[in-house]
């Protein structure tokens, strides 16, 4: 895997959750900026998808299994984009809450496929 890949895609999420969570502190619900941060949040894991999907057709073997490793790439790329549409459903502060939360849990997926690699 890319180091600086998984790092960015890591603070660029944890940027991701600040954000909504101070918009969930004032109250208010996800915004069409918010929208933008996790499109690019997303396009991020989109591509550490692909690189890893490439890696492994290299001939290239994560340390903890192809299968896991695979899992979790499917899940952080999936991780914000569910988090926004349950946001659209939820139009309060609480829906901020959820993407700061889906945020979160993207920062410490990375920390995890980093170190199911080999880290």
């Amino acid at each position: 895997m890319l180091d600086a890949l998984t790092l960015a895609t890591g603070v660029a999420a944890l940027l991701l959750a600040a954000w909504c969570g101070w918009a969930a502190y004032r109250d208010q619900p996800t915004k069409d900026w918010h929208f933008i941060g996790m499109a690019v949040v997303t396009v991020l894991a989109l591509v550490q998808l692909v690189v890893g999907i490439v890696q492994l057709a290299r001939g290239e073997k994560p340390e903890q299994g192809t299968t896991i490793f695979v899992a979790y790439l499917l899940g952080a790329f999936a991780c914000v984009p569910a988090a926004g549409f349950m946001s659209l459903a939820e139009r309060s502060k609480w829906g901020s809450v959820t993407v700061a939360a889906g945020g979160v849990v993207l920062a410490v997926l990375q920390v995890r496929l980093y170190d199911i690699w080999g880290g």
